[in-house]
């Protein structure tokens, strides 16, 4: 049997927990050293986030509790993929349910690993540029959040000084900080 460099074969899995979200692993793995490991991992569908860029270089983002952490974040809107969703149809439904909001393009920002140690979750991040913000909310059921517009420098500005803790976010507005300095 061949092992490669920084590689882990998994030997055996057992389903710990299954949620309606999460799904916890433990698996049994061989190291590249011929030893064996335990290895815990949340099996997560996935999700989607959007800027939500105006025409006058706003941004619109939402305020919610985030129960884990027993505070109010500011994040750029997202959500879970359903099960064999496209990212872009996500982050397009996100754009309305949370801000009321289609655009006429979302340009493809690339993907981010949340938690990779443990976690399968994977991030697409878009940026929605020439929206129209014509509809109301149509939140989930148990969803309460705030909208919130503010210049993409004053957001920026507000992930450098660590008021924006969500990784997501502090990723996805840096991109677009930068892609729209690149355009210039």
């Amino acid at each position: 049997m061949s092992t490669e460099h920084l590689q882990e074969q998994q030997l055996s899995s057992e389903t710990v927990f299954e949620g309606r979200i999460l799904h916890v692993m433990e698996d049994r793995v061989l190291l590249e050293n011929g030893e064996t490991a335990q290895r815990e991992v949340i099996r997560h569908p996935g999700g989607a986030c959007v800027v939500p860029l105006t025409a006058d270089g706003d941004v619109i983002l939402v305020k919610q509790f985030r129960y884990p952490h027993r505070m109010v974040t500011l994040e750029v809107p997202a959500g879970k993929l359903n099960e064999g969703e496209n990212p872009l149809t996500c982050a397009e439904r996100e754009l309305m349910e949370e801000v009321g909001a289609s655009a006429e393009k979302l340009e493809y920002l690339g993907s981010l690993f949340p938690t990779p140690a443990y976690d399968t979750e994977v991030i697409h991040m878009y940026l929605a540029r020439s929206i129209s913000l014509s509809q109301a909310q149509n939140l989930d059921e148990g969803e309460f959040l705030d909208v919130v517009r503010m210049p993409l420098k004053e957001a920026v500005a507000a992930v450098m000084r660590n008021e924006v803790q969500d990784a997501k976010t502090q990723i996805a507005l840096l991109k677009t900080d930068v892609l729209l300095r690149n355009d210039t």
